[in-house]
């Protein structure tokens, strides 16, 4: 049935985890020792890494020990643009088996791109719709379309219960959820928190590629989405703060009034954070604390330079208001050197209310 068996390596029952090529072999293995409900999988394009060992040890705590997860590794054409390079896209098969076999995947299907597009590249593809054109969407046209299309392709080749991604891909896992969801696919989409290394650049493939010089300027993008978080704390204390003073409540003027009363060194110092506080929306402060820690990392050497700065809702990926309440995601992506990087983290706006 496999054409490989790691020596040692066992899944979450202890059965020898085993490495498919062909879709058939892997439902074969999915009839015989898969449980119903409890069916996961993993997509990756290999090169795994800490991240992709988090995905698969979720998604064996979710299924338990009768569970079955299957890691699929597959270098996705169709997701490669003008310009990005297919070839150079790194393949570890070896060490991805490892990696994944230890972190409790029962097996890794790596197909060919003959088994996943039988008779060559498919004339008929999902359309990310116009969710799929912004941000990522926008600097590389094409990209959404071949990702939905291989996801799709592999539901129903792995034919899961629970399908795991990571929230890095912010994105990518909106869009996937928005497919599930339009097109009546019997899986539950599970997002995983993003995996930072210790220094809390998010853990990428394409870290490799950076030099220790464009490593250090490539923080800045996970050390701007952090200066962002804590502008929104303080705004958030503000406002929970001036709500709780006499003469809070009622009009704009009498909020702003109650804010200037808490005489904080912070405050008096940043008049436009307080009078954004006291209107009760943040997000313009949000960004451009973001936008400050990015500006001089461009100035660096090697510099950076940005792609773009969002600060979007979850639902479209749209821009929010600058009184926007609710949940939100702050993404970024930005070259450093020929490497090109994103992040991103969730926030919630009004929290204090």
């Amino acid at each position: 049935m496999s054409l490989f068996a790691r020596d040692g390596a066992k899944d979450g029952r202890g059965r020898p985890a085993e490495l498919f090529r062909t879709a058939e072999d892997l439902q074969d293995a999915v009839a015989h020792f898969g449980f119903p409900g409890r069916n996961a999988v993993v997509m990756t394009m290999g090169a795994l890494h800490e991240g992709h060992a988090t995905l698969i040890r979720a998604a064996r705590e979710r299924v338990g020990a009768k569970g079955f997860v299957a890691v699929t590794v597959f270098v996705n054409p169709l997701q490669f643009g003008a310009g990005e390079d297919l070839d150079r896209y790194p393949r570890t098969l070896e060490a991805d088996l490892e990696l994944a076999f230890a972190a409790g995947a029962s097996a890794v299907f790596a197909p060919s791109v003959d088994e996943v597009y039988p008779g060559g590249e498919p004339q008929v593809r999902i359309t990310a719709g116009p969710m799929g054109e912004r941000l990522e969407g926008a600097s590389r046209p094409g990209h959404f379309d071949g990702m939905l299309t291989v996801v799709a392709k592999l539901l129903h080749l792995t034919a899961p219960d629970l399908a795991f991604f990571g929230q890095k891909d912010a994105q990518q896992l909106a869009l996937i959820r928005r497919m599930v969801r339009d097109l009546n696919f019997p899986v539950e989409i599970v997002g995983v928190e993003t995996v930072r290394e210790t220094d809390g650049l998010a853990l990428s493939s394409r870290n490799r590629y950076l030099s220790s010089g464009e490593r250090r300027t490539a923080l800045s993008l996970s050390r701007a989405l952090f200066a962002a978080r804590e502008r929104l704390a303080a705004q958030e204390a503000l406002r929970a703060r001036a709500a709780s003073l006499p003469g809070a409540q009622g009009r704009a003027e009498n909020r702003a009034e109650a804010l200037s009363r808490i005489g904080e060194a912070r405050a008096a110092a940043d008049a436009h954070a307080v009078a954004q506080a006291a209107e009760g929306g943040c997000a313009d402060a949000v960004r451009a604390a973001a936008r400050s820690v990015l500006d001089e990392a461009a100035k660096s050497e090697p510099p950076l330079t940005l792609d773009y700065l969002a600060l979007v809702d979850p639902a479209d990926f749209t821009e929010v208001a600058g009184d926007h309440d609710g949940e939100a995601i702050l993404a970024v992506a930005a070259r450093v050197g020929s490497t090109r990087l994103i992040d991103n983290i969730p926030l919630t706006f009004g929290a204090t209310k």
